[in-house]
């Protein structure tokens, strides 16, 4: 086998290059012969064109209002769709508001009703300790007033003690010349005049 520089083997003369002319030949018959099938005939291109009229005609007519209709149908309902949640939206906005409005209202209601607590509790601790004050002088004058009469009491109790035993030393002091009458007057004129200094 006869090869080139290149070690390729070289083909044989006559056919060799005939099948290279058929093979580089291919590409461009196949071309014209596509050209040939997207350019119409006159004769095939004439009823074509009827054909595309007539199609068209009765698209423009029947089919054509029929899916502007559907168009025009699919466009509302968006649009209808789109209202409706912007509509809900607003309402939801203004329930919103509306929810804010009432914790806040709740908030200045609760503010309203501790702070009345706290003056009704402040009246309620004024009022106890007023009562506590008026029970506890009412206390102290009655133990004042019991204290009293026990003084009393017990002064009386001393006096009269005091009275016999000064009847009885001044009857050994002084003997029969008083009797025990005049003896009990003098005794307590002297004690009143002792108890009258002491009150001095």
């Amino acid at each position: 086998m006869n090869t080139n520089k290149l070690g390729f083997a070289k083909p044989a003369a006559s056919a060799g290059a005939l099948s290279i002319a058929l093979q580089l030949a291919a590409p461009a018959t196949a071309y014209a012969a596509g050209a040939d099938i997207l350019i119409p005939k006159p004769a095939e291109f004439i009823p074509a064109l009827i054909a595309f009229l007539i199609i068209w005609v009765i698209m423009a007519k029947m089919a054509w209002p029929m899916i502007i209709k559907v168009l025009d149908e699919r466009q509302e309902k968006i649009q209808s769709d789109l209202d409706e949640a912007a509509k809900l939206r607003w309402d939801a906005d203004d329930a919103k508001a509306a929810y804010y409005g009432l914790l806040e209202e709740a908030d200045l209601r609760a503010d309203e009703v501790l702070a009345e607590a706290k003056r009704d509790a402040e009246v309620l601790r004024a009022d106890m300790l007023a009562q506590a004050q008026r029970e506890s002088q009412a206390i102290i004058a009655k133990a004042h007033d019991v204290i009293d009469a026990e003084r009393e009491k017990a002064m009386a109790e001393l006096s009269s003690s005091v009275v016999d035993l000064s009847v009885e030393i001044a009857s050994k002091v002084i003997g029969d010349a008083l009797d025990e009458e005049q003896q009990r007057a003098l005794a307590i004129k002297y004690l009143s005049e002792v108890g009258s200094l002491n009150e001095d």
